[in-house]
């Protein structure tokens, strides 16, 4: 259902704890990490590391909800947070569905 779903613009605050909890249930790669709902994607080489940054960078600047990345050779740290809510936010958790699927897609591809 996450995948499927768009980011939107948010009436209300910040997910409660539970809310959050029952979220990262769906999305077991992630975790709670101040503030902010993170994961560590890790790659072959900077190539496949960058293919993995532009594809994210696409899909998330679609849904105008932007993740804090922080980039190595071999890795992608991805951290979703919103800031107009000050915490965590469905959004962040659609964003992170689609930043999982295209990880699986580009690990699955025959040019990866």
């Amino acid at each position: 259902m996450l995948l499927a779903s768009h980011c939107r613009p948010l009436a209300s605050g910040a997910l409660a704890d539970s809310e959050v909890a029952a979220q990262l249930s769906v999305l077991p790669e992630w975790k709670l990490v101040d503030g902010a709902i993170a994961r560590t994607y890790r790659f072959r080489d900077y190539y496949e590391t960058i293919a993995f940054v532009n594809a994210l960078a696409w899909v998330v600047h679609a849904e105008d909800h932007h993740p804090d990345l922080a980039v190595g050779y071999d890795r992608c740290e991805v951290r979703f947070s919103t800031h107009s809510v000050g915490g965590i936010s469905d959004n962040d958790f659609i964003c992170a569905a689609k930043a999982d699927a295209i990880h699986v897609q580009r690990a699955t591809s025959p040019a990866a």
